[in-house]
């Protein structure tokens, strides 16, 4: 076949390469002719693929299919083309399922606005703790048609299963994807200038559920979540599992008394409840865990027990679980004041869960909104704001929104856009804190007003912080 890729990222190129690997002829075509695209097409070049720089629009003549990196816009007018001359569109993902081999290991998937990383590193952990041989691909980062078709080469053991994590642009681009038991987290507004609307977006994340053999996970308390696996078109004898940081219901896992209990997949769900972890098991040493993040454990819990594993390694694999970087991660305690690094907060609705973690807060916020509104947010959280630092290009709508609905809580707005601006926040929140008070970045926006990524402000507040601990000593 006569492939165009669309896009020189991560896993553009690696469509390309596993592509050219089977004998497609490839041509790669970006917009953009910077140094790094010139680089990647250096090296592609050298693998006898064709690329094409600084011109992402134009559809190559003979072309019988387009694989598209995730970012790209469904009405581009490369893909408009290609639909007005016949020309299927897809992703890394659907062409990873496509090339899957007949003794293929099982997909258990996971998307959501947020915590998909987190649920899929801690599913990972608890199949691993099962003994089963796996890995986490996908949006996690590692290209999911890499671990595909090297599985079991080399005489590398094969998997067993895959954690999948799966962004809303993926789930668009991979009609045929059907996976052995899915979760969707949570449903907020996001990326909408992308899909176009909230229903659209939706649609997207639902599309994880369709054709799923075993079990359908949601969340008890995001009623959209359930509502997309009434509309799923699932196989027979696929269930609906839900996870609720509450008491649950049968064919639901939930909380009893700091224990995770699984009343989904026991003999008699009407009158048993097997006991799999105590909260205090999600990864131990990295403090008390967050709300959200018990809701991830069971999230990832209810996939892992869909696919028969036992309660011993769901505790044993929360147990092992460790945080990556920037999540609710605890940098330091001065003086009786925590100081936590949630720079991943880059939206509302991520934001609005780590507020919710802590009982007073010095929240440090602001960046790029994309769009959203702070209005239910600062709603939500006014109760717990002992004052409010703002940092970034658009601060003032966090403060407009403090102003309506919080006017009692100080606010101190910085008028700088610069990397140096994150020290004087975190010295302006110190002075803001009391004992027992947490000093919390948990922006509710993008960071590329100030910072390369959201994991270079993250440093920055650690950086900053530690500032104080050395000038302390």
């Amino acid at each position: 076949m006569n492939v165009t890729v669309a896009g020189l990222g991560v896993s553009g190129i690696s469509a390309a390469r596993a592509l050219a690997g089977l004998g497609a002829r490839v041509t790669v075509v970006d917009g953009g002719a910077g140094e790094k695209q010139q680089e990647s097409a250096r090296e592609l070049e050298a693998a006898g693929i064709a690329v094409r720089l600084g011109d992402g629009e134009t559809l190559p003549e003979g072309t019988d299919l387009v694989v598209t990196s995730p970012g790209w816009k469904p009405d581009s007018p490369l893909f408009a083309a290609a639909a007005a001359a016949g020309v299927d569109v897809v992703g890394d993902v659907e062409i990873a399922w496509r090339l899957r081999g007949p003794d293929a290991a099982d997909w258990l998937a996971v998307t959501g606005t947020n915590g998909k990383t987190t649920t899929v590193r801690m599913l990972a952990a608890i199949l691993e703790a099962e003994g089963l041989h796996t890995t986490a691909v996908g949006n996690i980062g590692t290209p999911i048609v890499d671990v595909v078709l090297n599985q079991g080469k080399d005489g590398a053991r094969p998997y067993d299963v895959l954690a999948v994590e799966l962004s809303s642009y993926q789930l668009h681009w991979a009609p045929s994807l059907r996976a052995h038991s899915a979760a969707v987290l949570n449903l907020a507004p996001d990326h909408l200038d992308w899909h176009g609307s909230m229903a659209a977006y939706a649609a997207d994340k639902g599309r994880i559920y369709e054709g799923n053999r075993v079990a359908c996970v949601y969340n008890v308390a995001d009623r959209a979540t359930e509502d997309l696996v009434r509309e799923a078109d699932v196989e027979e004898g696929c269930r609906a599992i839900g996870f609720t940081l509450g008491t649950p219901g049968p064919s639901e896992l939930g909380v009893v008394d700091g224990i995770l209990v699984d009343r989904a997949f026991v003999e008699n769900r009407q009158k048993q409840a097997q006991e799999l972890a105590e909260v205090s098991d999600i990864a131990p040493g990295s403090g008390p865990a967050a709300p959200h993040n018990v809701a991830n454990a069971l999230a990832a819990a209810a996939l892992a027990r869909a696919y028969g594993v036992s309660p011993a390694a769901v505790r044993d694999g929360l147990r092992a679980f460790h945080p990556e970087a920037h999540r609710i991660q605890h940098i330091a305690e001065i003086d009786g004041v925590r100081y936590i690094d949630d720079s991943k907060a880059t939206n509302t609705h991520a934001a609005e869960a780590s507020l919710a973690a802590y009982e007073h807060i010095v929240w440090i916020a602001g960046g790029l909104a994309k769009g959203a509104t702070f209005d239910e947010l600062v709603k939500t959280a006014v109760a717990r704001l002992r004052g409010v630092v703002l940092i970034g290009a658009d601060r003032a709508l966090i403060r407009e929104a403090l102003a309506r609905h919080a006017p009692e809580v100080p606010v101190v707005d910085l008028d700088r856009t610069d990397t140096g601006a994150m020290p004087e926040a975190v010295r302006e929140a110190t002075r803001l804190a009391q004992p027992g008070d947490t000093v919390l970045l948990a922006p509710a926006c993008a960071s590329m007003d100030m910072f390369v990524n959201y994991n270079k402000r993250g440093d920055a507040f650690a950086d900053a912080v530690r500032e104080l601990t050395a000038r302390d000593q």
